[in-house]
């Protein structure tokens, strides 16, 4: 039977419209390339997963100089989120509108603050975010409060968090989607970067799918890597290809969304190219896969050789001083806390050895540090004879530096006299998002402020790939606001035309 709407990805996207559009009762199948995951005895093995990587993919990318790199993802039902830190957090109400960064100015949206709010809110109540209103002075308006209360400060992150008043910043509370009891009883570990195999992650699968999946007209299909679009001379989609068993399908459907991730989802439309279309779909602007953006992010270990950290997972605390500019620096980004660094996460990533990773990480408090990175369109995905290439050019990184050094220096000032960072590589995903941007103008965007293709009207994309600037904070929930967005125009708009 053909379905009203095929959703390809069952991300963070993928899951949230599906979830959106279910109480219409129209017919939707999710089409996801990976299975679900399952309980494991890895599952909070810190040298597993760290260590060896034994959940990430095997696939290689080519970098810009066309050699080859794994690049980290995760290709399963929830996509990345089901391994992510769970920070929920809405960008700032400047970072819609266009800011002058040391390596840049960035564009802007084609929307304000004021119209995403609603659906930001909405995005809170459906995954569950636990926080509150009034710590940060960045935090912008919110219509509604966060449906639970802050996951705790451990002892130890208590007490850090008044040192870092004393140092004269403001830490808040890290708005999460985790409940924190389910987790810890599954095992005393943080939760960034492990799988969530006991549902107390709350990410694409545990919400958004649970709730699309309750309703008998939603289908989720696993094992299905989707390879082609086809379109009509009409320039709609006609119908999407995939590989599943062994064999090609191919099924129709009036709507189709993309929902794979930035690089997936540009490398998809690239792929799809034909006749009426020779640079790939919704290319008409020649912007898909261009405009690549990568947050500058760096982790910044903290210790007092006196001072033990016994933390288990240490993910409360963010701070913003540094984020919107001031007399003396202009605007330099988000810190918050890393999940607690193991002795065997320290060594994994660092070749120190293990006894000597150990007692640091036994000291350490880890903060993660993370800067724009600002639209380029010479920062890119293209094909090379079918294999992805990504060609990231890193931009705006003399801030990152700028932060990297204040927060040190603010760090020192709280009262430990060691702090050493590490800046992540491109092995690291760090919020991968541009390559389908949206925009009001077809000839320099992709989509509409509905995430709607301008070239083929019954095309929507709802990943990272449509946002216009990365900001500085985890795009998450933006992106999950954007997908309910994108839900109310299809229900209102498409669903009546």
């Amino acid at each position: 039977m053909q379905p009203d709407v095929v959703i390809i990805g069952s991300g963070m996207g993928g899951a949230t419209l599906a979830a959106a559009l279910a109480p219409t009762g129209r017919s939707i199948l999710i089409l996801e390339r990976g299975e679900h995951l399952r309980p494991s005895a890895h599952d909070r093995d810190a040298g597993a997963i760290f260590g060896d990587g034994i959940f990430r993919s095997t696939e290689d990318w080519l970098d810009g100089a066309d050699r080859p790199f794994n690049p980290g993802n995760y290709y399963n039902v929830g996509g990345n989120s089901r391994f992510y830190g769970a920070a929920l957090i809405r960008y700032r109400e400047a970072d819609f509108g266009p800011v002058q960064h040391p390596g840049g100015v960035t564009p802007g949206w084609p929307i304000a603050y004021a119209a995403l709010e609603p659906d930001y809110q909405a995005a809170e109540q459906l995954y569950a975010v636990r926080g509150t209103l009034g710590e940060d002075p960045t935090e912008p308006a919110h219509s509604g409060s966060y449906p639970h209360k802050p996951v705790p400060d451990e002892p130890d992150i208590a007490a850090l968090r008044d040192r870092l008043k004393t140092a004269g910043l403001h830490p808040s509370s890290i708005p999460l989607g985790v409940d924190i009891a389910g987790w810890l009883a599954a095992g005393q570990t943080t939760w960034d970067a492990y799988p969530n195999t006991c549902g107390a992650k709350m990410d694409a699968e545990t919400c958004g799918l649970k709730a699309a999946l309750a309703h008998p007209n939603v289908v989720l299909r696993t094992g299905c890597r989707v390879t082609a679009l086809q379109s009509g001379t009409d320039n709609r989609i006609t119908s999407v290809v995939f590989e599943a068993n062994g064999r090609s399908e191919t099924i129709r459907a009036p709507i189709v969304v993309i929902a794979t991730g930035a690089v997936q989802t540009a490398a998809l439309l690239l792929a799809s190219a034909n006749d009426n279309w020779p640079t790939g779909l919704a290319n008409g602007s020649d912007q898909v896969g261009r405009n690549f953006m990568n947050h500058n992010c760096s982790a910044v270990l903290a210790l007092h050789p006196l001072r033990r950290n016994r933390a288990i997972y240490q993910k409360t605390i963010m701070f913003n001083d540094f984020y919107r500019g001031s007399d003396d620096a202009p605007p330099l980004g988000n810190v918050q806390m890393l999940g607690k660094i193991t002795g065997s996460i320290l060594a994994a990533n660092s070749g120190l050895p293990p006894s000597l990773a150990r007692w640091i990480a036994a000291r350490s408090f880890d903060f993660y540090a993370m800067s724009e990175d600002l639209p380029n369109p010479d920062s890119r995905v293209t094909l090379v004879n079918g294999q992805i290439k990504l060609d990231w050019q890193r931009s705006n990184y003399a801030a990152h530096e700028m932060l990297v050094a204040r927060l040190k220096r603010a760090l020192r000032r709280a009262g430990f006299p060691v702090v050493v960072s590490r800046a992540f590589d491109r092995r690291t995903p760090s919020h991968q998002c541009g390559t389908a941007r949206m925009g009001a103008d077809p000839t320099t965007s992709v989509v509409d402020t509905f995430c709607r293709s301008h070239d083929h009207r019954n095309l929507f994309i709802v990943d990272a790939s449509v946002l216009p600037t990365s900001a500085a904070v985890n795009p998450a929930l933006t992106i999950a606001a954007l997908a309910l967005r994108a839900g109310r125009h299809i229900t209102e708009v498409e669903f009546a035309a």
